[in-house]
């Protein structure tokens, strides 16, 4: 029993001296953290504030709001461990030693990072654009460091590496995407009527854009038919309910006004034992 009151005793006069030896410094640290993140937090808003009045992508305004609250947090704790006596120098050090140890196994994502911060500063891309790249398409819905996020007209969500995009064909339709599609139509009819009717359609559908203008025009010339190729933009989300409405709206036309759509046909001739030996 003696023993534990004289261990708790030295206890006692160890907390009192580094109390008073360290406690202003503690209170100091602690008040310059508070201070130091409130600090962080307002140039971070200010920083924000001023890239979205400035009218910047807000992919770039959040990273810039991001660095800017970074940089001030590294500065404030530098000088709360100074409170302390503490040096800095050997904890660079020692991280340095750290990341280059570690930059052999994180490569992966390190080049992911590296990929996203081009990808924010050179701006290929915004939030909002239709992109097509690695077999796969859909709009962007956010840029992060380390990879890009697509959504498509099924809601399905597509997650890119940003290292798959950069240095790679990118393809930037912006909100929009273009519907590709041919319609054959008899040699007997008329193919300016047959244009003209599916203008007409296609301007019908609000969903299909007036600028940039479809494209319509004699793609080629079949077996069969004369072959109509249509070239006109949807929004990205609307893609194959615009192209099924748009097909149906096309073929009601044409059959109203009397245009046919042939099928294949083979013309045969038979030649009889007759004709062959003459």
């Amino acid at each position: 029993m003696p023993e534990e009151i004289l261990a708790l005793g030295q206890f006692y006069e160890v907390a009192i001296e580094f109390a008073v030896e360290y406690g202003l410094q503690i209170i100091g640290a602690i008040i310059i953290l508070i201070i130091g993140f409130i600090v962080a937090r307002w140039l971070s808003r200010m920083v924000m504030g001023f890239c979205e009045k400035k009218g910047l992508d807000i992919t770039l305004t959040r990273f810039l709001g991001s660095v800017v609250k970074i940089i001030v947090l590294c500065f404030v704790l530098i000088i709360a461990l100074g409170k302390f006596g503490i040096s800095m120098a050997p904890f660079i050090a020692a991280l340095g030693a750290i990341a280059f140890g570690a930059s052999f196994a994180l490569q992966g994502p390190l080049s992911n990072y590296s990929a996203g911060l081009i990808i924010i500063l050179t701006r290929p891309f915004v939030v909002g654009n239709t992109i097509r790249l690695e077999g796969v398409n859909g709009v962007v819905e956010e840029i992060k460091l380390a990879a890009t996020i697509l959504t498509n007209e099924d809601g399905e969500q597509i997650t890119i590496p940003n290292k798959m995009i950069v240095g790679d064909i990118i393809i930037n339709s912006f909100e929009n995407k273009v519907v590709e599609a041919v319609v054959g139509i008899s040699y007997d009819d008329d193919p300016e009527q047959a244009i003209a009717v599916i203008r007409e359609a296609l301007e019908q559908n609000p969903n299909v854009v007036p600028e940039p203008e479809p494209q319509i025009g004699i793609q080629e010339f079949g077996d069969s038919s004369v072959n109509i190729g249509m070239r006109y933009w949807v929004p990205t989300r609307q893609y194959f309910q615009t192209l099924y409405e748009t097909n149906l709206a096309v073929y009601k036309a044409l059959n109203r006004t009397g245009i046919s759509i042939p099928f294949p046909q083979r013309v045969v001739h038979a030649v009889s034992e007759k004709e062959k030996a003459a």
